[in-house]
């Protein structure tokens, strides 16, 4: 699962690190405003660069939509697929046989830049949110898959089971975002990739002694608190989670 994520680099610093471009420079302010948490039930936009248009950092609605569906129809589906998620996350072990991501995974392949994500951690049946990101603090390159709607894109964010790391973490569901190297951020873009090719991509591991990961605010999860503030990622110590396994700071 990977419902809430954050991108705090403005769109200059994304296009240096990915060397793409964005699609419409009209876009750059809207784009440049830090978001410390988006919220994916919300269907927020975020930059996206999809495999037809692999040079360019291109809007994108986070949720995926069935590609026969029309614009109109897209508020109503989100709503009636909120029991499956609302099409936010795509499970890589699906891919291939799903309804939506077996139409996606060869031509309709993209990734999502992020500066980190959160992750629920389940301690006495409490959830406590987690932050995870590079300790460099660069962008991290999600594997997603996309469809066309009218004038839009709508994506999911793939998801495999979790490494020990992660499910150290994510001990309920025990699942993570697919993170890619610069390697195979390049190789997912490929229209050339073979099935094959995209099964090892989907199987690899991202190194986990490049990220960072503690507890924040539990603000993340209060509709009634506005989350989207820098002091979100700040790390936030629960002394009952000091005497478990001192997850309050994990460094791989």
């Amino acid at each position: 699962m990977c419902f809430q994520t954050a991108q705090i680099q403005n769109t200059h610093q994304l296009e240096r690190r990915y060397r793409k471009e964005l699609s419409d420079n009209s876009l750059r302010s809207y784009f440049d405003k830090p978001q410390y948490h988006l919220n994916g039930f919300t269907h927020p936009n975020m930059l996206v660069i999809p495999q037809q248009k692999p040079n360019v950092l291109a809007p994108g609605v986070w949720g995926i939509v069935p590609k026969h569906k029309s614009k109109e129809e897209m508020t109503p589906y989100f709503k009636e697929s909120l029991k499956y998620g609302s099409g936010l996350n795509a499970r890589s072990e699906k891919v291939f046989t799903h309804f939506i991501y077996k139409d996606a995974i060869m031509e309709n392949r993209c990734i999502i830049p992020v500066s980190g994500f959160y992750e629920p951690h389940d301690y006495h049946g409490k959830k406590y949110p987690y932050y995870f990101k590079q300790k460099s603090n660069s962008s991290l390159a999600l594997a997603g898959l996309y469809t066309v709607i009218g004038s839009y894109i709508t994506f999911a964010i793939l998801t495999r089971a979790a490494s020990p790391f992660f499910a150290k973490i994510h001990n309920k569901k025990k699942r993570q975002p697919l993170i890619l190297n610069e390697v195979h951020t390049q190789e997912w873009l490929n229209n050339n990739s073979s099935e094959k090719d995209i099964n090892d991509i989907l199987n690899y591991t991202f190194p986990e002694n490049q990220l960072e990961t503690y507890p924040v605010s539990k603000n993340l999860y209060n509709p009634k608190v506005d989350s989207n503030t820098p002091d979100i990622i700040n790390k936030v110590f629960y002394p009952e989670l000091d005497v478990k396994n001192n997850t309050n700071h994990l460094l791989f």
